[in-house]
């Protein structure tokens, strides 16, 4: 199929882009990487009247490491985030996903803050950004704002950002020699949608475990924390962290699979993901 006609503008600031939002709300789609825009724009599920393109925008694809924080632009590339080193040692969790995260075509095109901003409950980041306990900076026309991971992801493909605001940057903490981090995801095929995936972050506590935070994607509308597994895991005990998940989730069945099958695979990478973590890497 082909995409029903729209505008197109190119901004050149943020200022301009927010601008453009304000003038036509939500007639408005905004194009990064465009590796979902592209797919639901032929398929016609999303019909703009103007299309926005980012691209031109100087300042939005750096990566720094200031102070605490590691902050990530919105248009930094999956591929570019998997080569570097700010990355790889100051955000490891990042670094662990990225290589899951569809194919090489659409990793050097998508973009981390299209991934945030889109908000699909199968996809790695947004997991990855409520591991983190991520702030989102969000810009309109009253300035830019900062919202916490927790307070980000309101329903399905629905998040904090206003239809005359855009993302221009993510910021995570930074690792510190005591954090623990833990990736995997169940996928019938490298590169498909995950059946189920899991992404975690913790503190070591001597031998055991605290301020874990584990961030299902693939379980529901958005991505799931497992709050309850996550206070099992912290008093020591794998088995009542994994008994713990029906409290945490009820996946609905979905074209991949059925909702007990994904409960049962969440208790499976649950229980991998806490032996990376216990085991001290990342």
């Amino acid at each position: 199929m082909k995409p029903a006609p729209f505008a197109y503008a190119k901004a050149r600031s943020v200022e301009d882009a927010v601008r453009l939002l304000n003038e036509h709300g939500d007639n408005a789609k905004l194009l990064a990487g465009g590796q979902s825009l592209m797919a639901t724009l032929n398929m016609r599920l999303s019909q703009p009247a103007i299309l926005i393109d980012l691209n031109g925008i100087p300042g939005l694809d750096g990566i720094a490491l200031n102070g605490g924080d590691v902050a990530i632009g919105a248009l930094v590339r999956h591929a570019t985030a998997a080569k570097s080193d700010v990355i790889a040692r100051h955000v490891p969790l990042i670094a662990m996903a990225m290589p899951h995260i569809g194919h090489p075509a659409i990793r050097n095109r998508g973009t981390i803050g299209g991934s945030i901003a889109f908000a699909d409950p199968a996809a790695e980041l947004p997991a990855c950004f409520l591991a983190l306990n991520g702030e989102a900076e969000i810009t309109g026309k009253n300035g830019t704002r900062r919202v916490t991971a927790d307070d980000f992801f309101r329903g399905l493909y629905e998040t904090a950002i206003a239809a005359d605001e855009m993302l221009t940057a993510i910021r995570l903490p930074s690792a510190t020699p005591d954090m623990r981090y833990g990736f995997a995801e169940l996928s019938r095929r490298h590169g498909d949608y995950a059946l189920v995936g899991l992404a975690a972050v913790a503190r070591a506590d001597g031998a055991g475990l605290k301020d874990v935070r584990l961030a299902y994607f693939g379980v529901g509308l958005t991505p799931v924390r497992a709050t309850v597994a996550e206070a099992a895991l912290i008093r020591g005990s794998i088995d009542d962290a994994v008994e713990a998940l029906d409290y945490d989730m009820a996946p609905p069945d979905d074209v991949q699979e059925t909702g007990p099958v994904k409960r049962h695979l969440a208790g499976v990478l649950l229980r991998r993901v806490a032996a990376q973590m216990m085991g001290g890497g990342a």
